[in-house]
């Protein structure tokens, strides 16, 4: 089954739930979701919310399947971006009006056998080897000019491997697509 494109009423939906779900936990009060009815919406899809400061990554966090509506993940991985990527202190009051909100709704994953498969800026990827595993979502590549090994290499680097991981027979390829969009680009800030 694919996953629906957003309309951009779902995107500026979803932009201020997980706005709101980070001011919420700021603020120490339970989140009041909206009562939401669009499909797109409703659909069950992994997510990640990606945080930014001043350009600068400030955090990000997502996850791949959904056991609930797309609408609620966001809103959890908003909170999890903003106060448990453990690559940065917990989100301040005083950085609340300074972060802008990005998020990938995803589609699901697709291992493959053939690396000519990943589509550079359509793609991420997550590689899988023993207890290690990485993610890049597909905008990385795109930020960084990487080229497909480039890509592949770095997914490795970010799951704590070495560059060229993924051509052991034991590595797990897999990859998806996400629609992408922040409070910039809907006209939000």
């Amino acid at each position: 089954m694919t996953s629906s494109h957003l309309s951009q009423n779902d995107r500026i939906t979803l932009l201020k739930i997980a706005r709101e779900a980070i001011r919420a936990q700021l603020a120490g009060e339970a989140l009041k979701l909206p009562t939401v009815t669009s499909h797109g919406l409703l659909e069950h899809r992994g997510a990640f919310v990606t945080l930014h400061e001043h350009g600068q990554l400030r955090g990000c966090i997502g996850n791949f399947v959904a056991d609930k509506p797309l609408y609620e993940v966001v809103a959890d991985m908003a909170i999890s971006a903003a106060f448990n990527d453990p690559r940065f202190p917990p989100l301040s009051p005083n950085e609340f009006d300074e972060i802008d909100i990005e998020i990938s709704a995803l589609t699901p994953l697709r291992q493959i056998s053939d690396i000519n498969e990943i589509q550079v800026g359509t793609h991420g990827i997550y590689i899988i080897k023993g207890p290690y595993h990485g993610v890049l979502l597909p905008q990385v590549a795109t930020e960084y000019g990487w080229d497909r090994l480039t890509f592949l290499d770095q997914t490795c680097v970010k799951a704590g491997l070495s560059p060229g991981c993924w051509k052991a027979p034991d590595a797990r390829i897999l990859i998806f697509s996400a629609e992408i969009f922040g409070e910039k680009s809907e006209g939000l800030r």
